[in-house]
């Protein structure tokens, strides 16, 4: 692991390259912020971003969605992965916003997870795209970056969060998104761009030179 100099050091570059991250999903409220992150799940934003203004016209609010028909929402999301679970899901999540928050979609990590189809990245996500939580959710980029950074060994993404929670404990959300951010761009599963890397002298991986 890593010392506490060069976390901080790691911390404070994330901070200094993207003090303005935030998610490229594509939503207006915290519906649509909901929808668009339970689509994410092992799907590009990009796709996602293609996907949802057909959904939030057929289906525009919960209580919509709540009474949508399963046909026609998996035909809407189709081209995402794994549409099928994401479409009876999304309609599961509905009915129990309808039917046990009145309508209204949850804003406690709790009764988030409480929801079909929402977990804890999915939930914190959510609160750090609409609250601002300091929270660290870890994808699959989250989980690449902070092993070949050596903050974390974790087996698991909920490991990892513990680590980079932590390791970092304050600007969670923005370190979150920036890490997003970064690997998505520059430590890329496939040839990480190392060589333009702001990280690089702070790089314990041995794939650093790789690219």
């Amino acid at each position: 692991m890593r010392t506490k100099k060069d976390i901080n050091a790691i911390k404070n570059l994330f901070l200094e390259n993207f003090k303005d991250a935030g998610s490229e999903l594509r939503f207006q409220n915290l519906y649509e912020l909901l929808v668009c992150v339970m689509l994410s799940a092992q799907c590009t934003d990009r796709r996602v971003n293609l996907i949802t203004p057909s959904l939030f016209e057929a289906y525009p609010d919960v209580a919509s969605l709540a009474q949508a028909n399963l046909a026609s929402v998996k035909a809407l999301i189709s081209s995402c992965s794994f549409f099928n679970n994401k479409a009876e899901n999304l309609i599961k999540m509905a009915k129990s916003v309808m039917s046990e928050f009145d309508g209204e979609i949850p804003t406690t990590e709790k009764e988030l997870m409480s929801l079909a189809g929402v977990g804890q990245k999915t939930a914190h996500v959510v609160l750090i795209e609409h609250f601002g939580s300091n929270l660290m959710a870890v994808d699959t980029h989250v989980f690449r970056v902070a092993h070949r950074l050596g903050l974390s060994r974790g087996k698991t993404p909920e490991a990892v969060e513990l680590d980079l929670t932590k390791a970092f404990k304050t600007q969670l959300n923005t370190l979150h998104q920036a890490m997003v951010l970064f690997g998505r761009y520059t430590c890329k599963a496939i040839k990480p761009n190392c060589k333009e890397c702001f990280l690089n002298e702070l790089c314990s991986s041995k794939d650093k030179n790789f690219s």
